[in-house]
């Protein structure tokens, strides 16, 4: 098996440069390897000083002027695409449905999905690009008949093939990875950057959502929804508290109850349900939280669908760890099992299957069910 980034044909490659350190690293790499290699920004807002400013985002007028320098130093054109209208209807719109129905949605794999793989690799395709380059820590193996995997990063501990779990194989066939294979330390990256003359070798990670300006998801939802009080109750249905809002909230959630009320065993409380229909958030212990199974919807895989049921590990979030699960998929669902109740599994967010190092495929989760109504039948 060889890594896509390894291939001997040079590709005209669409590099996506945020800003950062790691997109730019990524386009010198391949311009390097001998690809012909042209940067473009994403203008992902009509209105950029709205978004994270400073050194935290990915979204700005700096970063997009960063993103230019760079390039320069480089030695490859630069654009600047205005995908603003397909961001907001594609990544924003759903992040605010999704909360509104009292689901906990991951934007950056959605932008993924949508933006940085759908919109942006269709248009670069329709240039004549063969792949779009991102510095993403994943690998994109190809195998001797031709077809590619999407596989984990050699280095775990920057492993981001979580977000990348929603590419289809068409996708997979024009991606381009090229720290995937990178053994090194955040510090090592910065310090090639440096040795390339990139000015953004010192700048700091992006962080938070990158289209909440002041990182305060909670107020973005309120105006964007209005505030709305309701009932804070317990496993019982007696009241505890009030809240402004059920979108501010999500499964697992310890801090910000505002809970009056003191349980009687004296230990925190976590949010266990969230319902929009009546504005109600139910809030119980932390072993209220344990989940045993789980229905996905809306599969997507990297590669041939599997067939029949199997043994996995699945990922549940950007930064979590593995745990042992069967998967089936019935009529159009994932089912999953999991070997040991998992805590806080939350509707809206992806659950990510492997085999190994390869990733199979991502679905986002619809309901749980919890280990206690498991144990009490």
């Amino acid at each position: 098996m060889t890594d896509t980034p390894q291939r001997t044909r040079p590709l005209r490659v669409l590099a996506a440069m945020s800003g950062g350190v790691d997109s730019a690293v990524a386009a010198a790499r391949a311009a390097e390897a001998g690809h012909d290699v042209t940067g473009v920004h994403l203008a992902l807002s009509a209105n950029p000083q709205s978004f994270r400013t400073g050194a935290r985002g990915c979204c700005t007028i700096e970063d997009s002027r960063d993103a230019r320098r760079a390039a320069d130093v480089i030695g490859i054109p630069f654009y600047v695409w205005d995908l603003a209208d397909r961001f907001r209807e594609d990544v924003v719109e759903d992040f605010v449905a999704e909360y509104e129905a009292g689901r906990t949605p991951n934007p950056c794999l959605r932008c993924n999905e949508k933006i940085k793989f759908a919109a942006l690799l269709d248009k670069a395709l329709a240039l004549g690009f063969d792949a779009v380059c991102t510095g993403h820590y994943a690998k994109v193996v190809t195998l001797p008949d031709g077809s590619r995997e999407l596989h984990r990063a050699s280095d775990m501990a920057k492993d981001q093939s979580y977000v990348l779990g929603v590419l289809d194989e068409r996708q997979l066939a024009h991606a381009l990875f090229p720290l995937g294979d990178t053994l090194t330390t955040k510090d090592e990256i910065r310090a090639e950057a440096e040795r390339r003359g990139l000015a953004v070798a010192k700048k700091p990670d992006s962080h938070d959502i990158c289209f909440i300006a002041d990182g305060d998801t909670q107020g973005f939802l309120a105006r964007r929804l209005g505030k709305a009080e309701g009932d804070i109750v317990d496993e019982s249905g007696a009241k505890v508290g009030t809240h402004e809002g059920a979108f501010g909230f999500t499964i697992g959630q310890r801090k910000g109850l505002r809970i009056g009320t003191p349980a009687a065993d004296g230990k925190p409380r976590y949010v266990l349900d969230i319902s929009p229909v009546d504005n109600t958030v139910t809030v119980g212990p932390a072993a209220a939280l344990d989940v045993s199974a789980l229905t996905a919807i809306r599969p997507r895989w990297c590669g041939t669908a599997p067939a029949g049921p199997a043994r996995y590990t699945a990922q549940l979030r950007a930064h979590g760890g593995e745990t042992e699960v069967g998967a089936e998929l019935v009529d159009g669902e994932l089912r999953v099992t999991f070997t040991e109740p998992v805590r806080g599994v939350a509707p809206g967010q992806a659950i990510v299957l492997y085999d190994d190092t390869r990733v199979v495929g991502s679905a986002t989760i619809a309901s749980t069910v919890r280990a206690a109504d498991v144990a009490r039948a």
